[in-house]
């Protein structure tokens, strides 16, 4: 915990960004009907309470907060494999110069060096692994991810509806983020090491002689 929340107070290098990271499910929701849209004398849309099960799709979202800077992707599965696309496109064409991209991810089986090594070859493999340090929130605190703030308002602003396809899950999210990165938008993150050796003190062991 305090190594993640450490990691938070340092300042802004270009050179080695902290990126948060997460994936949510999303379930994908057509119509049976077509909505009635608004009208005079019908101030709000209607829709009818049956709907249609379309499957699942899942959002990636890389979010830099000292920056207010994210990237959403969508994808069908979350493997190892999507989760290796989505690294090496950080590190390879979002931060190319980076020496050191601190990755702060939870501890799904998925979030680890050896990702790489299933999707690619050796060689790319170990270089990306290089550049990428994983930073693990812990058991039980995934909530110390900055990421998981902007999954909520993602979700608050723009998916409390429903989504018939990847395609539109995807184009909504991006119009989200471009508005959100045109914006600045950040996370307000005031709890820092010494509140948590306070609030939490619990956690800590003592030692009595």
């Amino acid at each position: 915990m305090e190594a993640v929340l450490d990691l938070y107070e340092e300042p802004y290098d270009e050179k080695r960004p902290v990126i948060c990271f997460d994936e949510r499910p999303c379930q994908l929701v057509g119509h049976t009907r077509e909505p009635l849209a608004m009208a005079e004398g019908r101030p709000v849309a209607r829709e009818d309470h049956e709907y249609e099960r379309r499957g699942m799709a899942h959002l990636f979202v890389a979010f830099e907060p000292l920056r207010g800077w994210r990237s959403v992707e969508v994808h069908q599965r979350r493997r190892s494999g999507e989760f290796a696309l989505a690294v090496a496109r950080l590190a390879e064409e979002v931060y190319p110069q980076a020496e050191k991209i601190r990755l702060v991810v939870d501890n799904l089986n998925i979030h680890t060096p050896a990702s790489l090594y299933e999707a690619f070859e050796a060689e790319r493999a170990r270089e990306l692994s290089r550049r990428i340090e994983f930073v693990y929130t812990p058991v039980h605190g995934s909530w110390l991810n900055m990421v998981e703030v902007e999954l909520s308002v993602l979700v608050r602003q723009c998916l409390r509806r429903r989504i018939p396809g990847a395609d539109v899950l995807l184009r909504e999210a991006q119009a989200w983020c471009e508005e959100r990165n045109r914006a600045g938008a950040s996370v307000d993150w005031r709890f820092t090491t010494a509140d948590a050796r306070t609030k939490l003190r619990k956690l800590y062991p003592s030692i009595e002689l």
